[in-house]
């Protein structure tokens, strides 16, 4: 599995810069025209379908090329082979483009719940299957994280600064109350976490665990603690205040809230 939120789509900022290329009624033109192509397609025969020079037609597929939407290369059109230097042809490059304000990822979750059933184990329900699978999923992009930033030896307070930036990539908009407290205003899974909140929250809760773990951050834990309007999970200094790591999965439990992955009585 992949160790990023969301492999193959763009992030929020990108999204916004290609819906706004999109605005441009000619190149939605140009756009949807080599998407019904099925192949790839030379400027002069994006030119040729909107009705404008080659040249003009040049300037727009390029755009579309700088916000992501299409990839360019150079080769013969329809495969047959063609005396001389090459075209530069367009074709569409395969992201998905979504914009929510807030950031939603209902991907993602669905992309652990799918993994969980395909790889669920004997005598493990699919909850726990669920759970398991967050945790795998948080700790590959901690662990990647990591891998990518080398940060060293993570304390507390450096522990929160990373997970900040890199959670604020991913849309849970990180609010640092203090320098070992970090609440996520925006949860990702929203409105699905309405719908089942125990799930969900527990999933959430698993998945950011896992990344603290993967990230091999200090002093620091995820906790539950559901307010309306927000996530159900925050970071903050880990229990005991020693500065030192807990053993893998552990979490503080907000006073008076009801864990999600705990069980409910049959």
């Amino acid at each position: 599995m992949s160790s990023d939120l969301t492999p193959s789509s763009p992030s929020a900022a990108e999204g916004v810069e290609a819906v706004s290329v999109l605005a441009d009624e000619l190149r939605r033109r140009m756009y949807g025209f080599i998407r019904r192509a099925h192949r790839p397609v030379t400027r002069e025969e994006a030119a040729a379908d909107a009705g404008i020079s080659v040249k003009l037609a040049a300037f727009h597929l390029d755009k579309l090329v700088a916000a992501g939407l299409l990839r360019a290369g150079y080769d013969s059109p329809g495969g047959e082979p063609r005396v001389g230097r090459r075209p530069k042809v367009y074709e569409p490059a395969g992201t998905d483009i979504r914009i929510s304000i807030p950031e939603r990822r209902p991907d993602v979750l669905a992309e652990i719940l799918v993994d969980a059933v395909l790889g669920q184990e004997p005598g493990e329900d699919a909850r726990t299957a669920a759970l398991r699978t967050a945790r795998q999923r948080g700790e590959e992009l901690g662990a990647a994280t990591r891998a990518r930033r080398r940060p060293g030896r993570l304390g507390p307070e450096r522990s929160v600064s990373l997970s900040e930036a890199v959670l604020e990539e991913h849309g849970f908009e990180p609010d640092r109350r203090a320098p070992t407290e970090l609440r996520l205003l925006n949860c990702p899974f929203h409105p699905l976490a309405a719908r089942s909140p125990e799930l969900v929250c527990g999933i959430n809760h698993a998945f950011l665990g896992g990344f603290l773990t993967g990230l091999r951050t200090a002093g620091i834990e995820a906790v539950l603690a559901p307010r309306p309007g927000r996530c159900c999970v925050e970071l903050r200094a880990a229990a005991g205040g020693n500065g030192t790591p807990g053993p893998p999965g552990s979490c503080a439990k907000e006073p008076g809230a009801r864990n999600p992955e705990e069980r409910k009585p049959d």
